[in-house]
């Protein structure tokens, strides 16, 4: 629960910064290296707010959890087999 906190915050802070700095970026003056960078630094922030909004919603545990019951069904039937085959 602590971690899923730490995580809210960082979404939190990565939204402020991207809400003050998108403001201050200015295509008026075409794309120059200072505007490339400050689009780039919006998209870096982006994908960290992604990342962690990916965490908090949980999709890695959903992801966790559909695998543990592949591998499970996979286990059952090998042993299926393994079981029909020690029967001959």
């Amino acid at each position: 629960m602590n971690n899923k906190w730490k995580h809210g915050v960082y979404v939190l802070v990565a939204l402020a910064m991207v809400l003050i700095a998108v403001p201050r970026i200015s295509l008026t003056g075409g794309l120059n290296l200072v505007n490339g960078f400050g689009i780039v630094w919006v998209l870096f922030a982006l994908m960290v707010i992604g990342a962690n909004l990916h965490f908090l919603l949980g999709v890695d545990d959903e992801k966790r959890k559909a695998l543990e019951r592949v591998r499970r069904a996979k286990l059952q039937q090998w042993q299926l087999q393994l079981d029909k085959e020690r029967g001959r």
